[in-house]
């Protein structure tokens, strides 16, 4: 894995076969990768993702060969701190702001996911906050097979930095795996629902839920047809806590 031989700050921990990276500033260290001319996959590991690649073989290898995952679900990070090891919670949407936020002039971004109209407010958002930042393309997640072909086109076209996918876990995981050879050089990330909440049409936790890993008791609150997904969370923590390497 090309992160484990980039710098010995950074450390590989690893929940239910899993790895998860640990010891960096992901930001710093993903854009320091663009630069030098390597592209990066990224995953951001939660509990209901760990259940998921547990039963999925494919998703399972997709992680396994992400040059970065990042620990983004509260059940990741108690496994850890279960474990006596101290690994802080880093949500995916506040990791992808961090890298949009370091974006030089030159360097651009593409959004692609969400309904109709989510990834255009997503990017008015960030022009606001980010005068200068350079959005060369959005695209809803909605597109029919016939259209596919010209949405790769235009990313082998544009080659932007930065390309955020939210299309939900693990289609946007397998969407980046089939098409990532036509930006080799680009950060590719997994933002699930980020797109919703740049665009003001869902709102995260208080600050103080984030801080106290009860972020997904308020998404819970919000969509309670969630509650089916949430059963993953005490999977995880009996699966997590016994298993064997296989």
């Amino acid at each position: 894995m090309v992160l484990a031989n980039r710098s010995d700050a950074v450390k590989t921990l690893k929940v239910m076969g899993l790895p998860v990276h640990v010891g960096t500033d992901y930001a710093d260290w993903l854009l320091a990768q663009y630069r030098s001319g390597e592209g990066s996959h990224v995953v951001t590991l939660n509990a209901e993702m760990a259940m998921q690649a547990d039963r999925n073989p494919a998703l399972r290898h997709i992680i396994l060969g992400a040059d970065l995952v990042i620990p983004d679900g509260a059940g990741v990070v108690l496994y850890f701190r279960a474990k006596g090891k101290r690994v802080e919670r880093t949500p995916g949407i506040e990791m992808a702001g961090q890298v949009l936020q370091r974006l030089t002039g030159q360097e651009t971004a593409f959004f692609y996911g969400g309904a109709p109209g989510i990834t255009d407010h997503a990017a008015l958002h960030w022009q606001r906050q980010s005068p200068g930042i350079q959005i060369v393309g959005t695209q809803h997640g909605f597109l029919s097979p016939e259209e596919q072909p010209a949405l790769l086109q235009r990313l082998a076209d544009l080659q932007p930095s930065v390309i955020l996918v939210g299309l939900g876990v693990p289609r946007q995981e397998i969407w980046i795996r089939d098409h990532r050879h036509l930006c080799p050089h680009s950060i590719w990330i997994g933002v699930g629902g980020s797109f919703d909440i740049w665009a003001g049409v869902k709102t995260r936790a208080p600050g103080w839920m984030c801080r106290s890993n009860l972020e997904w008791l308020y998404r819970l609150y919000q969509e309670p047809w969630r509650w089916r997904r949430m059963v993953a969370l005490p999977q995880f923590a009996w699966r997590s806590l016994t298993y064997s390497a296989r």
